[in-house]
């Protein structure tokens, strides 16, 4: 069978009883993801970078397709936890990268006067596929050199 797009278990949690990510209703346009281990995010204080939560995961997908990631809807309200950036953007040749087999992850700060733990299992975001478009004077020709952050280094 051909791969269209899809999810598979990133290089290094083989081990960890990583769980593919589903849909829970037929009209769901997101696939649940899980963290891939127990993660505290502590609260949030001047200066201080965002919590990186690993999902043991890495997608594949078609040239002219993404991956968004978005936090739960329920996060903010409950936990605290929003995306350090808004949306997260996986590339189609983020799968696979040398730096770390295109392992893709959710930044999250946490908003509440309290650290929050997230256990591993625990559904932290949404990812889902989209197609994209270019304009009409692209010429992209450059490649990947690395893994997360990496689109911008020569």
């Amino acid at each position: 069978m051909e791969k269209i797009r899809g999810f598979e278990v990133a290089h290094g949690f083989e081990d960890k009883k990583i769980n593919l990510p589903i849909r829970k209703t037929k009209y769901s346009a997101g696939y649940d993801i899980e963290a891939a281990e127990d993660t505290v995010i502590p609260s949030f204080k001047k200066g201080m970078n965002p919590t990186l939560v690993k999902t043991g995961l890495k997608a594949y997908m078609q040239e002219d397709e993404v991956l968004y990631l978005y936090n739960r809807s329920s996060n903010p309200k409950k936990k605290g936890l929003i995306l350090a950036n808004s949306v997260g953007v996986v590339d189609k040749d983020y799968y696979g990268n040398p730096d770390n087999d295109g392992h893709f992850m959710f930044a999250f700060y946490n908003i509440k006067d309290e650290d929050i733990t997230i256990k591993k299992g625990e559904a932290i975001g949404q990812a889902i596929f989209q197609k994209f478009l270019i304009a009409d004077y692209d010429d992209a020709q450059g490649e990947r050199v690395g893994g997360f952050g990496s689109t911008s280094e020569k």
